[in-house]
């Protein structure tokens, strides 16, 4: 085989893994994300488990070809890589379903280990392995680009999945052909592993009789940047992800825009010397550091128009930064996996301050302020020789903090209590000048989730998107004058609760034990309302599913208003689950109010699907009322249902949209219905 021929077949077996390894993490992510509540939570928990089997594959590689020689690395590999088939098709068993008292972290990590723990090891040791491989041959000086091919394949794979894969292909079909795809690079892979053990089983001859200089060994200093480095780039991706998607603006698919520039920086500072110049991205890094840190305690920091551009412009300019540094500490290719290694420590250290260690140390998203500082510190190591940077660097650190203190002290002053966990931050604020008075407010990011007036003789009026003409508050009063079994999918801060009635039945259903203790303990809806309360912990489908038929007048499904909407409580087998608790007369009521998303259409094409009737009930409320917009559409198995009154003058026929199918359990695609 001509050596062009190799170099071919040794760039498409690394391409390929690549793409495959990025591919499998939104397709997993997409198959237990309705176990868990649809929280985004789950990507940054599946996010944890990548990192971490990415930094064990890196360990193997390491390991591999420092203690076994080449050709008994081959017969290692290629047994793995047949039993790593064992595996597939890549379909999580339904036996990992949690069943409500599993820390959720946890229960994901174990999951993701047994459904695609193998294949994805082996897919993140290719680079590594195969580079390593690549070394011994006479092209090997130019090994180092080989990792920005895979970034480079990373990132075509993250774009490609949103754009191409999901919309075309359900669930159950993208993990098929995931796994046909994989056979086909285990063939890829074992055939470029054999054929290097045969022909590169020993270093290249040397094309000169000179003698060839030592390679500099690696200091301690080289290890410790080695690790702090991606570490922080890993943190950083992770914090401004955070940061942007939960304060700034909630945003469907806005979490890919960071993780491409993240990856971008990886291809251009490891493709070649010439894209990262200190002259440039060094002050544009600090200058970065420095705006990144002022927008967290001030009010242009959660603005969608300038938030945006300073955040992903300041996460590639620190990402170049740092990964340019990194690139310009890499060894010579004899420490070739080691320094890999050290790269996805790093990584993996970064992802799981962020991802599992935060949440519960953190009362809220301080991360990002803190790996701000922590960049400004590890440029004072880089210029450790220089006077002038090191007192630069710590002089950017000190500003960090302080940008960092003020926005601790604005939280403290400015928010009643905070809380935050898996699900993510819960925060309550107070205003004293409203519409209507004094009101307490809850809030899960950046979207409101509640409110409620503190004045004694408002204290039990509906408020934000439950007023008395909304739809849910025309459902409620339209069902049958008996008592009323009413069930609430999200509790929020029990708003819905205030048009309890004696001999009523309010059933809540909410799967973050949070929102139950500052319902509880910040807002009094659920301790004033007349109507008996009942309380389900957990994911509502789950929940409604191991239940008997609850026989509801009225059903509200209030889930979909911020940016990780729970798609499997909106698709043709949740209807069945709340058909199955509906009264033969009673109406389910979805919440559709979202800023990005158009999903009414959604529900009408659910039910015409299912044999049902929908109608749109749009309120537009007087800012003096002191309520909120809303749209809510009301599902009846019996058109006459949507006649009573009130409903009868409020409700709207819902025009169908073309091309939009159903959405299933197996089909469903946000893309859609973007507004």
């Amino acid at each position: 085989m001509k050596p062009v021929h190799v170099q071919v077949l040794v760039a498409a077996t690394i391409f390929t893994s690549a793409f495959l390894l990025f591919l499998v993490q939104p397709l997993i992510a997409k198959q237990i994300l309705p176990w868990f509540g649809g929280s985004a939570a789950v990507w940054s928990i599946c996010m944890v488990f990548f990192q971490v089997v990415l930094l064990a594959g890196y360990a193997y590689a390491d390991w591999t070809t420092r203690r076994l020689r080449v050709r008994t690395q081959a017969r290692v590999h290629v047994a793995l890589l047949l039993a790593s088939l064992a595996f597939l098709p890549i379909v999580a068993s339904a036996r990992w379903k949690p069943g409500g008292a599993e820390d959720p972290a946890l229960w994901i990590l174990a999951l993701l280990a047994v459904t695609i723990g193998l294949p994805y090891f082996l897919l993140s040791t290719t680079g590594p392995l195969v580079q390593s491989w690549v070394a011994r041959t006479p092209w090997g000086a130019q090994v180092y680009r080989y990792f920005s091919l895979s970034n480079l394949a990373s990132l075509a794979s993250l774009l490609c999945y949103p754009l191409l894969v999901e919309p075309r292909s359900s669930v159950l079909q993208q993990a098929w052909g995931w796994s046909a795809a994989y056979v086909a690079f285990v063939l890829l892979c074992g055939g470029t592993t054999l054929y290097m053990a045969r022909h590169w089983a020993a270093p290249a001859p040397a094309a000169t009789d000179a003698p060839t200089p030592p390679a500099v060994k690696p200091r301690g200093t080289d290890y410790l940047l080695w690790l702090a480095l991606p570490a922080l780039g890993s943190w950083l991706l992770l914090a401004m992800t955070n940061h942007i998607t939960q304060n700034v603006a909630a945003v469907p698919f806005l979490w890919v825009l960071p993780l491409s520039v993240y990856l971008l920086s990886f291809v251009l500072s490891f493709e070649s010397d010439r894209w990262y110049r200190r002259a440039v991205f060094v002050p544009l890094a600090a200058a970065m550091l420095v705006l990144c840190a002022f927008g967290l305690q001030h009010r242009v920091g959660a603005d969608i128009k300038f938030a945006l551009p300073i955040y992903v412009v300041g996460l590639f300019a620190l990402c170049m930064f740092l990964h340019g540094e990194m690139a310009r500490l890499r060894p010579a290719p004899a420490w070739l996996t080691r320094f890999y290694l050290m790269l996805s420590l790093g990584g993996a250290i970064g992802g799981v301050s962020v991802g599992l260690v935060a949440p519960h140390v953190l009362p809220a998203y301080y991360e990002l302020g803190i790996g701000l500082v922590l960049c400004g510190m590890v440029a004072a190591v880089l210029w450790r020789r220089r006077p002038i940077g090191i007192v630069a660097s710590l002089a950017v650190a000190g500003c960090c903090a302080w940008f960092l203190s003020k926005q601790v002290q604005n939280d403290m002053r400015g928010q009643w209590r905070m809380e935050r966990n898996f699900y993510g931050a819960l925060l309550t604020s107070e205003t004293r000048a409203g519409v209507k008075g004094p009101s307490r407010k809850m809030y899960h990011g950046s979207t409101k989730h509640g409110e409620q007036f503190l004045a004694p003789d408002l204290r039990r009026e509906p408020t934000s998107y439950y007023g008395r003409n909304s739809g849910i508050g025309r459902a409620i009063a339209a069902a049958p004058l008996g008592p009323r079994r009413v069930g609430l999918i999200g509790l929020g801060v029990g708003t819905l609760a205030a048009y309890g009635r004696p001999g009523d039945v309010y059933r809540f259903y909410e799967i973050n034990p949070a929102v139950f203790q500052l319902a509880d303990r910040e807002f009094s809806f659920l301790a004033d309302s007349a109507a008996h309360i009942e309380r389900v912990l957990g994911d509502a489908r789950l929940s409604l599913q191991a239940e008997p038929p609850q026989r509801f007048d009225v059903l509200a499904v209030d889930a979909f208003s911020g940016d990780s909407i729970p798609v499997h409580l909106m698709t043709t087998e949740a209807m069945d689950v709340y058909l199955r608790h509906l009264q033969p007369d009673g109406v389910i009521a979805f919440h559709v109010s979202n800023r990005y998303l158009e999903l009414a259409p959604v529900v009408e094409r659910i039910a015409q699907a299912k044999g049902l009737y929908a109608a749109l009930v749009d309120d537009a409320p007087s800012r003096l009322t002191g309520l909120d917009s809303s749209d809510w559409v009301i599902v009846a198995r019996d058109p006459r249902v949507l006649l009573r009154e009130p409903l009868r003058g409020a409700t709207a026929g819902l025009e169908p949209r073309e091309r939009l199918r159903p959405w299933t359990d197996d089909f469903n695609n946000l893309f859609q219905v973007l507004k």
